[in-house]
């Protein structure tokens, strides 16, 4: 899944660990995420967005989701 977390990141002028830290997850999981080798969990999305005032939708991308 295609996310804008590493062009948020850099916006805020964030490490992949600073923003690992910041909702509870590794330095391994954002990379993972960013790289789209990995979904984040519901959970994890919520406060991957939540950390950055975000709705989900903006910070990931579903259009690829089949309905």
């Amino acid at each position: 899944m295609k996310t804008h977390i590493k062009e948020l990141r850099k916006q805020h002028k964030l490490s992949q660990e600073e923003l690992a830290f910041a909702v509870g997850t590794t330095r391994q999981t954002i990379t993972s995420i960013e790289v789209e080798k990995y979904t984040a969990s519901l959970v994890l999305a919520y406060k991957i967005a939540h950390y950055f005032g975000l709705p989900i939708e903006e910070v990931f991308d579903f259009t690829d989701i089949e309905r």
